[in-house]
């Protein structure tokens, strides 16, 4: 086993949630190898044909890496390791932080076909997360990409979505939201609500505010400064502040660490990826190590 590779514990819990087959009758190849080799690439984020030669072939890795970014495999497996861990009790519900990272795009992540791409394991099906404006955008680091992410207490990802650099946080918070989705494994509908959630300024706005209340979501999310000055001015007509709990609010920290966590992986920290369906699955794999690390 080389430095980085899976370990025996986090293979064991990897293995059972696998395709079993690459469909029509053929098997795939050894598969702890080649996810060693995917690994490898997310630490390392070399070159696909730049791959050592003990995780065999690179064009086989990086196929199967491909394929099950189209067809949603790297998805279904990231929320089998998380029900694994929510049955095991080793989710922390108590309180889900949100919050969002810029990644840099390298110029390699530039200059893909405006048109759609399609599915390898379907033909004519477009990959699952595919975007259109494919994830970058122009903001002051030039061509960007940001992660919005919902972490849970363990700082782990609960859910993450893809989106070009210059998009506001707040924009996004209901899509991250949505991500969280963790099956019950003694069946039922999976899991979405948290028992807390603490958030920057960022997403101090009304409309998050009632979607949280909405949903009976406690919330610890600090005014803006300007919304503070705008409320007193009103007098007793700008209403009551909103509650908020200091103590609660110093956990936010834990979705910061799980950022730091993930952008240990260089392919994360940069992106290479020409498709954001790519680098979608491309963090969804860095997050699925985090949750079998543990």
């Amino acid at each position: 086993m080389g430095r980085g590779d899976l370990t025996n514990e986090e293979w064991t819990r990897l293995e059972p949630h696998l395709p079993a087959n690459g469909g029509r009758g053929a098997q795939w190849s050894d598969h702890r190898r080649v996810l060693n080799g995917i690994y490898f690439r997310e630490r390392t984020d070399v070159p696909w044909r730049d791959l050592p030669v003990r995780y065999g072939n690179w064009k086989t890795v990086y196929e199967r890496h491909r394929r099950w970014l189209a067809d949603g495999t790297w998805d279904r497996i990231l929320k089998a390791v998380q029900s694994q861990a929510d049955a095991e009790g080793r989710l922390d519900w108590s309180q889900v932080s949100v919050d969002s990272t810029t990644c840099r795009a390298h110029q390699h992540a530039a200059g893909a076909r405006k048109t759609a791409p399609t599915n390898g394991a379907k033909k004519g099906a477009v990959p699952a997360r595919h975007r259109a404006d494919e994830g970058l955008g122009r903001s002051r680091g030039g061509l960007t990409s940001k992660i919005h992410l919902a972490g849970e207490g363990g700082r782990r990802p609960l859910g993450l979505v893809v989106n070009p650099g210059q998009a506001h946080d707040g924009s996004m918070f209901e899509q991250a939201m949505a991500e969280i989705r963790v099956p019950r494994q003694g069946g039922g509908h999976p899991r979405t609500r948290p028992e807390s959630l603490s958030a920057d300024r960022a997403y101090s706005c009304r409309r998050i505010r009632i979607y949280l209340r909405g949903r009976q979501i406690p919330h610890s999310i600090p005014e803006k400064r300007d919304q503070v000055d705008h409320r007193l001015a009103r007098g007793s007509a700008g209403g009551r502040p909103p509650n908020f709990d200091r103590a609660a609010y110093k956990r936010r920290n834990e979705v910061e660490r799980m950022i730091n966590r993930l952008k240990g992986f260089r392919a994360v920290a940069t992106r290479y990826d020409k498709r954001a369906y790519v680098f979608h699955g491309t963090v969804t794999v860095a997050a699925i190590r985090l949750w079998l690390h543990d």
